[in-house]
């Protein structure tokens, strides 16, 4: 027997799944890797890094950084940088009080989460506020306590060519007494929808009101990496905790995360990292503090990362228009990450049968069901969906949309 605790955490999870799927479709010969998020091996970044590493090597800065143990909220050095960064370059009133790393944005939230939702001393339980739904799957299984989170029933804006958006509808937003924080992705993974500033403002309106948190996942956003193909102004105030990563700059492997907060939520994020991996890793802030100080960091997100995310979401979806039709596919405006999210309004079988059928193929994407934590209400749309990541070069990318729709096309005929 385990405990309760252990029978939540070592069950199969859709982010479990996801990770498998990314680990053995990168390492299976023939495997076409269309799920995941693994971030593109972008030539450009990949020329940097390694001479970055020669470098701080030479120096003794990553035999310091891989021998030494850093403090329970990370690298000093960092956190000075970063909030010397944003003070200068954003007119934000941080100092390295303010911020904490993490192994992880996905650490970073489970600790959030937590924090704010769950069992409280007074016997209350309060919940997490998911305004847009569809939303992030690594969240869904993050809360110690079951059914953590609460998600609101998005607006479909259908625009031109096929195309649609999902907004925020403030006029049903589920929010009680029992919540303990909002949290948005920004751009949203799996959409790539971007919150406009406005819908931002309104939610740090609503969370100031009653005295909650927003919560900002901006691991694809701003103010690094800036994968975002729309207007998106960073936000701050010290209501809002924002969480950016390293892993979508190119370096998910040094598992960094990096959380700007009040100075109570700050020293609070480290006291977690001490009792419970000690301290986060060294290597992912070395890099990014010589970044910073080379001024390479915004020069490189400006001039290589987005403009590379952003032409392959344009090829991409040129691609899928040549497979499959407006009337049997919807795509999701892409406005950021890497990713396109699709949606199949008609089609006989659900998400679940279609990924599978077409894993059997060798083509992985993503189940759309998995992204809907905490909708209170049955919703056919749910299932309708998949996510697909459109790092690989074109040419995978059209052998795989060419399988997806050949068992589009069989579903109608034998489902």
């Amino acid at each position: 027997m385990i405990s309760a605790f252990g029978q939540k955490f070592a069950r199969h999870a859709g982010i479990t799944l996801l990770m498998n799927d990314l680990n053995d479709g990168l390492r299976t010969p023939g495997a076409i890797m269309l799920g995941g998020g693994n971030p593109a091996q972008i030539p450009a970044m990949i020329n940097y890094y390694q001479s970055l590493c020669e470098s701080l090597l030479a120096d003794g800065q990553l035999t310091s950084a891989i021998c030494n143990y850093d403090g329970p909220r990370g690298n000093d050095d960092l956190c000075e940088t970063l909030a010397a960064m944003f003070r200068s370059q954003l007119g934000w009133d941080v100092s390295a009080d303010h911020i904490a790393l993490t192994n992880g944005s996905q650490s970073a939230f489970f600790y959030l989460f937590n924090l704010f939702g769950g069992r409280y001393e007074d016997g209350r339980k309060r919940k997490i506020l998911l305004p847009l739904a569809p939303e992030y799957i690594g969240y869904t299984d993050a809360g110690i306590d079951a059914h953590l989170f609460v998600a609101g029933k998005p607006e479909i804006e259908h625009l031109p060519n096929g195309l649609f958006k999902y907004r925020i509808d403030f006029s049903a937003l589920p929010i009680d007494d029992d919540i303990g924080a909002i949290c948005v992705s920004r751009p949203t993974n799996p959409t790539g929808n971007v919150l406009t500033d406005d819908e931002l403002q309104r939610l740090d309106h609503i969370a100031r009101e009653r005295g909650i948190p927003l919560l900002i996942d901006s691991a694809y956003g701003t103010p690094f990496p800036g994968i975002a193909f729309t207007d998106a102004t960073p936000i701050w105030n010290d209501n809002t905790v924002l969480c950016m990563s390293l892993s979508k700059l190119g370096l998910p492997g040094t598992r960094c995360g990096i959380v700007v907060a009040r100075p109570e939520i700050a020293t609070a994020i480290g006291n977690m990292n001490g009792i419970i991996s000690l301290a986060p890793g060294s290597m992912g802030p070395v890099l990014l503090n010589e970044m910073i100080r080379r001024n390479d960091l915004q020069r490189l997100c400006n001039d290589v990362i987005q403009p590379f995310y952003h032409e392959r979401a344009t090829q991409t979806l040129e691609i899928l228009r040549r497979h499959l039709p407006e009337e049997l596919c919807r795509v999701h405006k892409p406005e950021g990450a890497f990713f396109l999210w699709l949606w199949f309004p008609d089609l006989p079988i659900d998400d679940l049968e279609l990924y599978n059928r077409l894993k059997q193929r060798g083509v992985l994407m993503v189940p759309g069901s998995y992204f809907f934590p905490g909708l209170q209400q049955p919703w056919d749309h749910t299932r309708q969906c998949l996510r697909m990541n459109i790092v690989p070069e074109p040419a995978v990318i059209e052998r795989g949309l060419k399988i997806l729709a050949e068992e589009v096309k069989r579903a109608y005929l034998q489902p």
